[in-house]
């Protein structure tokens, strides 16, 4: 309990408030949002753009649609105002543009500043690069306290984690790095990875440049429309569907992020071919994991991204993806079209096994096509999008939404899709509640009410209905999902509850193999937060949780934080006590961490987590951050299972970070 000790003394003293903009990631955050790549790629992106932030008077759509909580109507708005009045003077200006809440400004100034028009700045030259480009090295690793199964026998690498970042930009004209990264276990400089770290991620981004508006050599990732096609930039959970999803568009982004899943590799490029119309053309071959079958063909695509054992270094890069595809985007006064077509060639059949019944019409074969067209049309007080697509045997997938926005109080939005069963694209990623863009159709309401600043309930109901079986389901099922979100503040002060309602349909499991009736699955969910922020800041949370399926399973934890700035030296730090009947009854955690470092923990059981994190900014050029976190388990002497087995009851890590600006 030593860490205790430290952790009281830590924050009476001095300790860190956390991103400004992680409470809203927070509480737009849901249960299945957890574990995501979508949640790590939208965590990475903010980051870098708090890092980078944007200049207003040289802000374009693309760069104002990569921030989640802004919705078609506030960007329609922003752009408008920025062509009618620009350039801005003052942020004090964004309190004219209606649909902008005095949450969302404040969100909105973590990622922006006011810069100076310098037509000169439209030609890049490498004489201005070299003086007056920025550089960043970042540099991150995680000491474990303690020994797993693979550790002693196993695991091809030792039990640290670590990568490193390098990366230099020139105003949002040019951004060139690299990214080197490293799972424990995983060997480093032998076997496989004789290059040193298991993944690497190399990038330069050049911008506005002339009617080049972007161009990307090496790893980036593309969304197109409504993500029917491709998506495989970040997304977001249901709660934030009522912000983000009315919007249509295409963008280009660098990928520099640690994951390994979903990106492309080669080259892309923007053009505007006109005032309204653009054309984006892209390029990819890259190496993908992928476990093989007898006879050579793929059984699955991985993308895990770990090679720590022998086993998992066999599935390692053993099948090419080569992929292409090209977008067409028409933008003038609020009206979006945009025509889209991407086609994979695999150098491995992709032969799943589909003996379950749930898997017969999973993508399969050597070549993919889809097809899409996507639209909106975005006005002060409403807004339409939608999209529709095919993939080359004709299944269709579509997808519209349509919001409105009834005075200063009262958001309104509506979304139907419907996905059908043979419908497949390998870089599909949109809004379902099964997670696939396939085998499903349904009906989603939202609501939001904010009567006066101090008061905002945000509420959603969702029907989702499942033509084909799936997985644990053998035959048609549905499921609903209710939520409804309260908060009120005043003062210094934010107060929170939130209530969840999920009804899901499984196979009986007393049935045996053949199942042939359904039960019903019903899951409660609840959140109580205070929330101060002051001298310093204080966040109480209480979370419960009720599951019904054959048993009653229960869950509960209690958790606080706290924290508090003093010039260069920044502490902060939590503790939460959980006590679960199950798995199924598990609970979540959103805790700080270092930059880059997402952290959104499930825990089951009962016990305690706390942690402890300090930030030196030494000199405005040298940052060091020390994260310690510890979870006691009450009710086990060993924790996980198979090669990840800690023979103990307690986990502890050390994560440590150093940036260097230059």
């Amino acid at each position: 309990m030593a860490i205790l000790g430290l952790l009281a003394f830590g924050i009476s003293v001095c300790a860190q408030s956390e991103h400004p903009w992680e409470s809203y990631l927070r509480e737009v955050m849901t249960a299945e949002d957890v574990g995501t790549t979508a949640w790590e790629e939208t965590y990475e992106t903010l980051c870098d753009l708090e890092q980078h932030p944007l200049d207003l008077n040289r802000v374009t759509r693309e760069q104002l649609e990569q921030l989640p909580f802004l919705s078609a109507q506030q960007v329609e708005e922003l752009m408008i105002y920025l062509y009618r009045y620009g350039p801005v003077k003052s942020l004090a200006e964004l309190q004219m543009i209606r649909s902008l809440d005095y949450g969302t400004r404040k969100l909105f100034t973590y990622f922006i500043y006011i810069g100076e028009l310098d037509d000169s700045r439209q030609r890049l030259r490498l004489k201005d690069v070299v003086t007056h480009g920025r550089s960043e090295l970042m540099a991150s690793g995680r000491v474990p306290f303690y020994q797993r199964k693979g550790d002693e026998a196993g695991y091809q690498g030792y039990p640290y984690r670590h990568w490193m970042k390098y990366q230099m930009t020139y105003g949002d004209q040019l951004k060139a790095g690299v990214l080197g990264a490293q799972d424990a276990g995983e060997p480093f400089f032998k076997g496989k990875n004789r290059l040193g770290y298991d993944y690497y991620s190399v990038w330069l981004q050049l911008k506005k440049q002339g009617r080049l508006e972007s161009l990307v050599l090496g790893k980036y990732r593309v969304s197109t429309g409504l993500g029917l096609v491709l998506n495989n930039s970040f997304g977001l959970g249901k709660l934030s569907m009522l912000q983000n999803l009315g919007r249509s568009s295409s963008t280009l982004r660098a990928h520099a992020s640690r994951s390994s899943a979903d990106y492309l590799q080669g080259a892309a490029a923007t053009v505007r071919l006109s005032k309204a119309l653009t054309a984006t053309a892209f390029a990819s071959c890259r190496k993908m994991d992928a476990t093989l079958n007898t006879d050579g063909t793929a059984a699955t695509i991985l993308t895990s991204g770990y090679h720590r054992t022998e086993k998992e270094l066999e599935k390692k890069n053993n099948l090419t993806n080569t992929t292409f595809g090209a977008c067409l985007a028409l933008q003038t006064n609020g009206l979006h079209a945009g025509l889209n077509v991407v086609g994979t060639h695999l150098s491995r059949e992709l032969k799943p096994n589909t003996k379950a019944l749930y898997r017969q019409h999973y993508a399969r074969g050597r070549d993919f096509l889809n097809l899409s067209a996507d639209y909106s049309y975005t006005r002060p007080h409403f807004a339409v999008s939608g999209e529709t697509a095919v993939n080359r045997d004709g299944a269709l997938a579509t997808l519209n939404t349509l919001s409105l926005r009834l005075g200063s109080e009262w958001t309104l939005m509506a979304l139907y899709r419907f996905y059908s069963y043979r419908y497949t694209s390998l870089y599909a990623h949109s809004y379902s509640d099964g997670g696939r863009i396939q085998n499903e159709s349904g009906l989603y309401l939202g609501v939001t009410w904010q009567p006066s600043p101090r008061w905002k309930a945000v509420a959603y109901a969702d029907y989702a209905y499942f033509p084909w079986a799936r997985y644990q389901v053998s035959q048609t099922s549905h499921a609903w999902d209710g939520l409804l979100q309260v908060s009120h503040s005043r003062a210094r002060w934010t107060l929170s509850a939130r209530y969840r309602l999920r009804l899901r349909q499984k196979d009986d499991p007393q049935n045996g193999e053949t199942p042939s009736s359904l039960l019903g699955l019903t899951e409660h969910r609840g959140r109580l937060t205070a929330e101060y922020v002051g001298l310093f800041t204080s966040r109480t949370q209480l979370d419960f949780s009720l599951i019904s399926f054959n048993e009653r399973d229960q869950g509960l934890m209690l958790s606080q934080t706290l924290g508090y700035t003093h010039r260069w030296l920044r502490l902060n730090g939590g503790v939460g006590v959980f006590h679960t009947d199950s798995y199924d009854s598990r609970v979540y955690l959103y805790e700080q961490g270092p930059l880059y470092a997402y952290s959104f923990a499930q825990f089951s059981g009962e016990g305690l987590r706390y942690w402890l994190m300090a930030r030196a900014d030494i000199s405005r050029r040298v940052m060091f951050t020390a994260k310690l976190g510890v979870t006691d388990y009450f009710d086990r002497s060993v924790i996980g299972s198979s090669y990840q087995q800690i023979n103990s009851s307690s986990q502890t890590d050390l994560d440590l970070q150093f940036r260097w600006r230059f």
